[in-house]
Parts: structure tokens; C-alpha cells; sequence
């Protein structure tokens, strides 16, 4: 089989499922005729705007059963998916900007409730001023998880609002309700964690390529690869979203600590005996929907397969990552444009000019882009992965928190930074976001609890003895 371009394999894997959706809300919608007379024109005009109106209106005026809400509201969403992008932005803003709760009533909820008597009447404005602080677009929202692929379709609109907010400010408040909704319905206690298979649905298969954000996937062989028995794909699915998964992790079974990407997805490495396997390598963790974006359960999900994986294999002992550095190369040209001259040492500056006039010692990114030259590689090993050790342990966000965002993510979860290993991932991502530099995050089960409280609480940062030598040195 050829394997498509993955932005147009991506592309196909989308329009099969929109179209899907829309099959299924044709038929929720026919199953009510007459509760909707034709719809908006794809771009929308000001006459469609009180079309718009009347459909959202109708889905919360209540009447008719719940056959008849079922039906209005897989009619709206279908208007919806009609629109182009224009129309879709005006629709939302209709929604945003005439939906929104009604702040008159709001000031009179609030003077109630000051001016209440007793407990009785204190209880009756704080329940009233509750509803009055609900705006109606969220019991509109509401609506779309009693349709098949209902949730999918909010998650998805609030990947759109996260864009759309950032020029058009009416919407951040919709995009906010939106998310709190969501943060409800996803809730961990809701996920189903699963094992994803050779044998795994196709389509899901293809949701797997499309959706892995660390490592691309080449095509079915170096799929297939990755599902071989000495891995695992552990994802969480919600059970109103059962063919897409959340997130996902991939795992090596592995003797040791591995350090090189590439051989760990070498298609012509031989098979090893899961059994014999003494160490789980996570390798890749991806996030599937951008619309769940600040909504955790990246943490849970890595505990949650450490669990699995020691029932099934007890000879497990050690649980790392095999990590990029996503953050290090543009720290490194901020420092260098900065012009701080304390990055290299002395000896690291005498080792990268004595290979010749030709190699600026003062601009390291430059250099980067050279490490396929062995002396350059043997000059640069030293100062960069100092630097990342630098970068890792004391760079910080001014919230506090590590400025990687990778780091940021294990090092909340309990993890230590175990190991740096110099040209790791030397493909063209790899070099360019990471100077090729990948990272173990080892998971210490008896230390992870510790490793979370000292990160959270205090900002500090669990390291290896080595990791916190390479500092020394500087």
C-alpha cells in the first residue's frame, strides 16, 4: 500500500468522520419533519442572522419532547457544518454575544440576595442568582451530548473558539463556558483506558498516524512496527467518544535504558521477548484533541499504564521516557541574540576554534545545523549538554515552572531527569527543536509521590547525580 502525504492522510481521516457525522444528524433531524424550514446560506447574510436566532431559540424553548429537542438540536448543528468559515464566526458570535447571561438579572439577583431575610429567603436568591449566572447558550450546548458524535462536535468547536478569541474577544467568554463544560464530561473517572492493537479497528489505526505529534508515523509498516509484541499503545477514550481516542502513550519493552530514538523505531530490529524486558521506555505521548487543551490527563494516564504494565509484566522494573527537549533550541538562540558571553566555558570556546576560522564559537545555533561534521559533533557534545542540564533544571517560566514544557509535564507527575543523550534524535525536528538532544524522565516508583510534592510546592526539580554534575562543571 503507498502511503499519503500525511497532511492530505490527516485531511481524509477528518472529512470521513464529518461526513459520518452529518449522515447521522440527517436522520435525527428527518425523524421530526417540520421542525426547521431550509437553512442559511453557506457564507450567511444578515436575513440568515434571524434564521440562526430562531433555531437557537427553538432549541431552548423545550417544547415538543425530546425526540423534537434531539432533532432541533442535530438541526442546528447541521446548519452549522454547512457554513464556510466566515459564516461559522458569525454563527458563533450569535451565540456568544445574544446568549450570554442577562446581567440586568443578575444586579437584581445580587440585591436580593443582600437584602435577604432569614435562611429561607437567603437560600431562595442564592439558588436564583445561581441560574442567573448560567448563561442559555450552555443549556443549548448541553444538548448536542444526546447526539451520536455530539461530544466530538463541541470538543471540536472549541478547538475553532481557541483560535477565534485570540482577534475576536466577544467569543473568549464562550470559549471559557465551553471549556468548563468539558472539563466536567472528562472528568478521569469517565475515561476507559485501552489497549490499541495490529488488530485494533483500521479506522482507529488511522486516527493513531493522524494524530502522533512526536514521533511521525512513515506509514503501515512503521505503524505496524510500533505494535509489534515487545510495544504497547495505551490510550484513554470517553464513552461518549468511543472511536477517538484523547491521548495516547507509546511504550518500548526494552533491557535498559535506551537513548537513541532511531534505534528504538528501527523496522529492521528484531523483535524482543517482552518478558526478558526489564524497562517500559515511553517514547511518545500525544495529545489527539486540541480542543481538550488544558484539560489533564496526560499524568493520569502515564500512572495508570505504569499499573498495567507491572501486572502484566513483573520483571518490569524501571519506568523512563525517552523525551525531545522541545524548548532548548530557542532558549539557546535567545541566550546567544542576548549576547551572554558566560554560555561557553573556556575550554569548550578553545575546543570549537581549533577547528578552524570557519566555525563561529559565538553562535552555537549555527553550529547546530553542522553536527553532521564529527568534529563539530565532538566539540559541541560538552557545552550543549551542559547547557540543557542548565536549561532543564533552572530555566523558569514566570509562573515558576520549568520553561520546557515536556519537563513541565513529568517532572509534575514525579519524575526525575535521569539522563541526557547527545545526538538521541538527529532527524530534522529533532535537531531543530532539540539541538538533537533526547532526555530520560526516569519514574521511580517509590519517589514519585516526593518527586511531585518538592516540584509543585517548593519548584524544585528531582535530578540524577550525573545530570546535577554536568552543572558543576560549569
Amino acid at each position: 500500500m503507498t502511503d499519503p502525504a500525511p497532511a492530505r492522510f490527516f485531511e481524509g481521516v477528518f472529512d470521513r468522520t464529518l461526513s459520518n457525522l452529518r449522515n447521522a444528524w440527517r436522520e435525527i433531524a428527518e425523524s421530526a419533519r417540520g421542525v426547521l424550514a431550509g437553512g442559511p446560506r453557506p457564507e450567511t447574510s444578515a436575513d440568515d442572522a434571524d434564521q440562526l436566532r430562531h433555531q437557537m431559540l427553538s432549541c431552548l424553548d423545550g417544547r415538543g419532547g425530546e425526540v423534537t429537542a434531539r432533532a432541533r438540536a442535530a438541526d442546528l448543528g447541521r446548519t452549522y457544518l454547512s457554513l464556510d468559515g466566515d459564516g461559522r464566526e458569525r454563527f458563533l458570535r450569535l451565540l456568544a454575544g445574544e446568549f450570554d447571561v442577562d446581567r440586568h438579572e443578575i444586579d437584581r439577583c445580587c440585591h436580593a440576595l443582600i437584602d435577604a431575610a432569614g435562611a429561607d429567603q437567603r437560600g431562595a436568591a442564592e439558588r436564583a442568582l445561581r441560574a442567573a449566572l448560567e448563561p442559555p447558550r450552555i443549556t443549548l450546548l448541553r444538548q448536542f451530548n444526546a447526539l451520536p458524535e455530539g461530544v466530538k462536535f463541541l470538543v471540536d468547536r472549541r478547538a475553532e473558539l481557541i483560535d477565534l478569541r485570540q482577534r475576536e474577544p466577544l467569543l473568549a467568554g464562550l470559549e471559557e463556558d465551553l471549556k468548563r463544560l468539558l472539563a466536567n464530561w472528562f472528568d478521569i473517572g469517565f475515561l476507559e483506558l485501552k489497549r490499541i492493537t495490529w488488530e485494533s479497528p483500521a479506522a482507529l489505526l488511522e486516527k493513531l498516524m493522524a494524530y502522533e505529534a512526536v514521533h511521525e508515523i512513515r506509514g503501515w509498516t512503521d505503524l505496524k512496527n510500533r505494535l509489534e509484541a515487545d510495544r504497547r499503545c495505551f490510550a484513554f477514550f470517553h464513552p461518549r467518544m468511543p472511536d477517538e481516542p484523547l491521548i495516547f502513550v507509546e511504550v518500548a519493552l526494552v533491557a535498559g535504558m535506551t537513548g537513541d530514538i532511531h534505534a528504538l523505531l528501527d523496522e529492521a530490529a528484531p523483535i524482543g521477548d517482552p518478558h526478558s524486558a526489564d524497562t517500559a521506555i515511553f517514547y511518545s505521548i500525544s495529545n489527539c484533541q486540541r480542543g481538550l487543551a488544558g484539560i489533564s490527563f496526560g499524568d493520569f494516564l502515564i500512572k495508570r499504564v505504569v499499573d498495567a504494565l507491572a501486572t502484566e509484566l513483573p520483571r518490569l522494573k524501571g519506568f523512563a521516557t525517552l523525551s525531545p527537549v522541545p524548548g532548548f533550541r530557542a532558549w539557546l538562540e535567545r541566550q546567544s541574540r542576548a549576547g551572554h558571553g558566560d554560555l561557553l566555558l573556556p575550554a569548550e570556546r578553545s575546543a570549537i576554534e581549533a577547528i578552524g576560522a570557519d566555525v563561529p564559537a559565538d553562535d552555537l545555533t549555527a553550529l547546530v545545523d553542522r553536527l553532521a561534521d564529527p568534529r563539530i559533533a565532538t566539540a559541541l557534545r560538552d557545552p550543549l549538554t551542559r547547557l540543557c542540564a542548565r536549561y532543564l533544571l533552572h530555566e523558569r517560566t514566570p509562573a515558576g515552572r520549568a520553561l520546557d514544557p515536556v519537563a513541565h509535564f513529568h517532572l509534575s507527575n514525579g519524575a526525575r531527569v535521569e539522563r541526557l543523550n547527545w545526538l538521541g534524535d538527529t532527524s530534522p525536528k529533532g535537531l531543530q527543536q532539540s539541538a538533537g538532544i533526547m532526555v530520560n524522565y526516569l519514574y521511580r516508583l517509590s519517589e514519585i509521590e516526593a518527586n511531585h510534592e518538592a516540584y509543585r510546592g517548593e519548584g524544585r526539580v528531582a535530578a540524577s547525580g550525573a545530570i546535577r554534575s554536568l552543572l558543576r562543571a560549569g
